[in-house]
């Protein structure tokens, strides 16, 4: 048995890419901060990676764990072709991080539903991750209310709603079962 139950090494992955792809321009703006910040986000994702690969493998997740990365990854690439604010290496490189991590928690999610149940450690991580992403949302209606010359990004606010979407089912369960003291588990 694993020690990290439930965690899809797949959706590890592909948040380490759309790391690397977004964070591909590391020294722009040249703000330190931001700059720690990307380290430090590409570090942990790395590690985390590391970890799940060789220290806590578990040969059943491996078997289990079964979405075919190849059709995330390639619309994704499709999609940041067809769609960006300047067709540079870097903004496509952009987009497609944008387009990858809204679609990236699907193997976590298939990997959910063929185990049927998860751990309540595991429940609570893919909660704060759709949390992460529905604070986006807010922060992105807060400033189009109240900042009118900000610019809106539509490319990143609908892969937020996608997202988001991808999550409501699972938000759902998680109330009804975790917030209740339930063991989660997926209905029949």
């Amino acid at each position: 048995m694993s020690l990290m139950p439930g965690i899809s090494f797949k959706t590890q992955a592909l948040y380490a890419t759309v790391f690397v792809t977004r964070y591909f321009a590391l020294f722009s703006p040249p703000v330190l901060y931001l700059i720690v910040m990307k380290l430090f986000f590409l570090a942990s994702s790395f590690y985390v990676i590391y970890l799940m690969k060789f220290k806590f493998r578990s040969r059943v997740e491996v078997d289990i764990d079964s979405v075919r990365i190849e059709y995330l990854v390639g619309p994704s690439i499709l999609l940041a072709l067809l769609f960006n604010y300047k067709f540079t290496f870097v903004e496509i490189l952009w987009s497609f991080s944008i387009f990858l991590e809204a679609i990236a928690i699907l193997p976590q999610m298939f990997l959910l539903q063929r185990l049927g149940e998860a751990e309540t450690i595991t429940t609570h991580y893919i909660f704060a991750l759709g949390v992460y992403r529905a604070f986006y949302l807010f922060n992105w209606v807060y400033r189009l209310i109240f900042e009118p010359k900000h610019h809106f990004d539509f490319i990143a606010f609908l892969a937020g709603l996608v997202q988001t979407g991808l999550y409501a089912d699972f938000f759902y369960i998680y109330y009804e079962k975790v917030l209740h003291g339930k063991k989660f588990e997926l209905p029949a």
